[in-house]
């Protein structure tokens, strides 16, 4: 059979490309495949700086990216992080830390105890200008630092070598490791900020010291990360990828989740949780959260700065079962105590009237109304504040038609911008009762009753107690958990029986979590390190 030469050639040519594409797709078939987990973001990062950032969405993203000295599993167990263990002197004011002699940057360079030095001090530099400088007061001289009174190189932190770092307090802080937790002492990389200035947390330039480093962000939309071959517990990380998608809108995000494109929503929308918990109860996550929802009286004036039994009555008169049940609706729990259940070594104090059904609670409101000189004929008048918000708007009517039914006071609801609000309750010029809340910046009852405490700029209600004052500063004396246990948990039964504020509801966390996601742990602190996730590989 003749074949002519160019049809050799063009079958020759067919079997080498034939063998090439074999080979590639053999290869594709044997490469592991890339895990990428998908989690919505309800708004774009402030600032991916460890010192500049202020928000929750910062926060999500520099816990992948960022460690500091120490961690939490996912149920939200302590544990150590970039130093693998520490030492607390027997005054409880001198902690030693072993930073991991494998700790690396993104870029393989070790992380170092002068790292750590370098960073706190930036933190409280007032040139830093750091929201969050006030979480390592208690560190010797930040105060002063922060305050402008002492320069940054006077903080109490010392890099005994790479690998020992020194931490010196002013008092005894029991809580201070969860402290070292939060983003904003994690450590910055001082060669890289040296190099780049502002623009060193910008992808490409963004060094790493956590689990994950940044590839890409895309404001608006979406920021990559991938994983930091270099971090010291590399091996223990499951997924390779982590894209952050920025949703704004919870109805988006919704849709995005239920098309199949997130693995974990940042939250679930109001209208949608009763039908999303039916339809979708394996995949709905709701946990107990460190936050409160309440309203603040103004005690510098009157009708509430002398009468104990106003503030009481009102408090009494809201029917919080209601409250949570018909117009929050997403699994909040009725507040009765100020600190929420779930804190770490501690019980919170309850309300006496806690066990009361709501028919008791409001005959006890009205003789109190009564012995602070209100009638129907002399009914109490003030104004309620709030923001500007749907559910924010739906709650002051529900406690207006409540304390006009029960007592017959009258109420005037007064709606303002966010902003707006924050101002008058600085002020305490024209507030008298306020809508606010409080989240709780580490797993400690200190986080919300310090608050509360005389001279604290989150004081809103101005509430000035020295038994309360005294109870907190002996709690801060005490190196004895125990006993420091029983000064804080007695400081919160004297706030309660005062009613400087109405607790109205605990806030929950709330998530929609794909059942192809495994390791995911309830916590109160809502942390959820992508580092500790794996994702199903069907």
């Amino acid at each position: 059979m003749n074949i002519s030469r160019n049809v050799l050639i063009a079958l020759a040519t067919f079997a080498i490309v034939a063998i090439a594409l074999y080979s590639y797709e053999d290869v594709e078939d044997s490469a592991p495949a890339i895990s990428t987990l998908n989690r919505g973001l309800s708004t774009d990062p402030e600032s991916l700086d460890p010192h500049k950032m202020r928000s929750v969405q910062a926060g999500e993203v520099l816990r992948d990216i960022g460690e500091g000295l120490a961690g939490y599993t996912a149920t939200g167990e302590l544990i150590p992080a970039a130093a693998d263990g520490w030492t607390i002197s027997d005054d409880g004011l001198t902690y030693t830390f072993n930073i991991r002699s494998d700790a690396r940057w993104s870029n393989a360079d070790a992380v170092t105890a002068s790292h750590f030095v370098f960073s706190l001090r930036r933190l409280v530099d007032p040139a830093t200008a750091a929201f969050n400088a006030h979480l390592i007061a208690d560190i010797e001289n930040a105060s002063a630092i922060s305050s402008g009174e002492m320069e940054p190189s006077a903080l109490a932190v010392e890099a005994k070598d790479d690998q020992t770092l020194i931490i010196r307090l002013s008092r005894p802080t029991p809580y201070f490791l969860a402290l070292l937790t939060y983003p904003s002492t994690f450590p910055v990389n001082p060669d890289s900020l040296a190099e780049h200035g502002d623009s060193f947390t910008r992808p490409g330039k963004l060094l790493s010291n956590g689990a994950y480093k940044l590839d890409s962000w895309e404001p608006g939309s979406m920021l990559r990360l991938s994983r930091n071959e270099k971090y010291w517990n590399n091996a223990a990380t499951a997924i390779d990828a982590v894209n952050y998608h920025v949703l704004t809108q919870p109805m988006t995000e919704l849709n995005r989740y239920r098309a199949g494109e997130l693995h974990v929503t940042a939250i679930v929308p109001p209208e949608s949780f009763k039908r999303i918990r039916e339809d979708r109860p394996d995949e709905l996550r709701v946990a107990a959260y460190l936050g409160v929802y309440y309203y603040g009286y103004n005690l510098s004036k009157p009708p509430f700065k002398d009468s104990p039994q106003l503030r009481q009555a009102l408090s009494m008169a809201i029917d919080r079962e209601v409250l949570v049940e018909k117009i929050t609706g997403r699994g909040e729990a009725p507040a009765y105590s100020w600190v929420p259940a779930g804190i770490d070594n501690y019980e919170p104090r309850r309300f006496n009237y806690a066990d009361l059904n709501q028919d008791e609670r409001n005959a006890g409101a009205r003789r109190l109304y009564r012995e602070a000189g209100y009638s129907a004929a002399n009914p109490a008048q003030f104004e309620l504040r709030y923001n500007t918000s749907d559910t924010q708007q739906r709650i002051a009517l529900a406690v207006q038609s409540m304390w006009r039914e029960v007592l017959g006071a009258e109420v005037t609801l007064v709606n303002e911008e966010f902003q707006v609000l924050l101002s008058n309750m600085r002020e305490a010029e024209v507030t008298q009762v306020f809508r606010s809340s409080w989240i709780g910046d580490y797993n400690d009852a200190h986080t919300f009753l310090n608050i509360l405490q005389g001279g604290n700029p989150a004081n809103m209600p101005r509430y000035a107690s020295d038994e309360y004052d005294g109870l907190m500063l002996a709690a801060a004396e005490q190196t004895d958990p125990k006993l420091r246990r029983v000064y804080l948990e007695e400081a919160e039964r004297v706030l309660l029986a005062d009613h400087p504020v109405i607790p109205l509801y605990f806030y929950v966390s709330k998530h929609l979590v794909s059942l192809q996601v495994s390791g995911w742990g309830d916590n109160v602190l809502d942390y959820h390190y992508s580092q500790h996730l794996s994702l199903a590989t069907d």
